[in-house]
């Protein structure tokens, strides 16, 4: 399942990265509003790049944008091989790459914690980060739902409906291939 994940996941990763920087730059158009750098600073400090400025902040920036939405799409498509897949799966991993952003963000001194920025910046990065999380999950879903129902699906499907003290399935019957 870990090769099938990683594979997934760079993919998935990357077309909701792609989305995401396409929003913004649309986005942006509609609302005059400037490129950020934070993730250009964030790869710089992480790596001990030099801080470029200009056209060479944003190629860093994209070379951000594309890599941590590629490696961080490998949980989400994880989470589909496992059989959480959806709508609320895409929320809960939304939430997990604002968290990922924050992390590093924070870590490196390049950015503030999101109580302390003004709101219409924060309702903009949930926003573009919904995208991300949003497209990643549709492709992480439609590679995993391939290989048929995850685990999960197997056991919900085993008693259906809403019930309390479902057994775990039997190991033989929770994994396929």
């Amino acid at each position: 399942m870990m090769r099938r994940a990683l594979w997934q996941g760079l993919v998935a990763g990357t077309a909701g990265a792609v989305a995401m920087t396409l929003a913004e730059k649309a986005e942006q158009r509609l609302t005059s509003r400037p490129d950020s750098h934070v993730p250009a600073r964030v790869l710089e400090r992480l790596t001990g790049m030099r801080e470029h400025r200009g056209r060479a902040s944003q190629v860093v920036n994209l070379g951000m944008h594309v890599g941590q939405g590629a490696l961080v799409g490998v949980l989400r498509s994880t989470m589909a091989l496992a059989g959480l897949r959806g709508g609320w799966s895409s929320l809960m991993f939304t939430a997990v790459r604002l968290t990922t952003d924050q992390i590093l963000e924070n870590a490196t001194g390049v950015g503030a914690p999101p109580p302390t920025w003004p709101r219409r910046e924060l309702a903009v990065d949930v926003l573009h980060k919904s995208v991300y999380g949003f497209v990643t999950g549709a492709v992480a879903d439609a590679l995993a739902a391939r290989g048929g129902p995850g685990p999960g699906q197997r056991h919900a499907a085993a008693e259906p409906g809403r019930r309390s003290g479902g057994a775990p399935l039997p190991r033989e019957k929770a994994y396929t291939r």
